[in-house]
């Protein structure tokens, strides 16, 4: 078991798959860095290095009180790259995951990175506001608040439905999968569950856009219910200059599992450009 301590002694765990061109891989909430596995395996065993690692607070990391803000969540990914030695890096960031990529680029300067893709990412702003129409109402976040601080086993049963597109007629991913999110997002604290999620809710990262000095490859699905598309992946995709986007036509959020092999061949397409 690999772990690497942060300046605030928070340990993080991490994964180190393979050799070459080093490609760091930031999970989603409420996650670890297992829900990258298949792709961190197809990125490693086509010649890259992949590197994945539990958020704090989740996964296998410490639990500590604080530090679930975005800038130190930046702060600990410039300690994973700098452990890592990474140079010329492909930040790979999903959903939650994405919001560190675009902070890490501005406070950070986009130190060692050559590349960066955000997948189903919050990036660049959540929240419902004047400037913002198309964003999320407020209270959408506060019944989430409610819902986990009630029964957060419960809540996550229902949430993964929304995240995978589970409907009535039609199920992309399976029972079992589902209850294997569900188990893997309790072990993170609720602590951090709840800090982070008022995180991805409230944080404006518009003014990280221009951060992005680097090709920037945006991946959203159409029929994203916990990320919609307009607010987030085309938005971002107007605001980031050396961006493409690529829509997935129906797809829900969890693209890692739902659209797994379109997923891992997109990534693998453009990390040999």
């Amino acid at each position: 078991m690999t772990t690497i301590t942060t300046k605030d002694q928070t340990e993080l765990y991490l994964k180190n798959w393979g050799t070459g061109r080093p490609v760091i891989l930031l999970h989603g909430w409420p996650l670890s860095s297992d829900s990258w596995d298949d792709q961190a395996m197809a990125i490693a065993e086509a010649g890259y290095r992949a590197i994945a690692y539990d958020r704090r607070g989740f996964g296998r990391s410490s639990q500590p009180w604080g530090g679930y803000n975005y800038d130190t969540l930046a702060d600990d990914l410039a300690a994973v790259i700098e452990y890592a030695g990474a140079q010329d890096a492909v930040l790979v960031g999903f959903s939650m995951g994405g919001g560190e990529v675009a902070r890490y680029m501005s406070r950070h300067a986009g130190k060692s990175v050559a590349k960066a893709v955000l997948v189903s990412s919050v990036v660049p702003f959540m929240l419902k506001t004047e400037d913002n129409p198309h964003g999320t109402e407020s209270t959408v976040f506060d019944e989430m608040t409610k819902g986990m601080k009630e029964d957060r086993a419960e809540f996550f049963g229902g949430f993964f439905k929304d995240f995978f597109g589970v409907g009535l007629l039609s199920s992309p991913v399976s029972d079992e999968l589902l209850d294997w999110v569900r188990s893997v997002s309790m072990q993170a604290s609720l602590k951090a569950t709840l800090e982070c999620a008022k995180s991805f809710a409230s944080t404006d990262f518009r003014p990280d856009l221009q951060a992005f000095k680097v090709p920037t490859l945006i991946i959203h699905g159409t029929d994203d219910k916990t990320v919609p598309i307009d607010a987030s992946g085309r938005a971002a995709a107007k605001g980031i200059a050396q961006s493409t986007l690529i829509e997935y036509e129906g797809a829900p959020h969890g693209l890692f599992a739902t659209h797994k092999e379109r997923l891992t061949n997109d990534l693998l397409d453009y990390l040999r450009k």
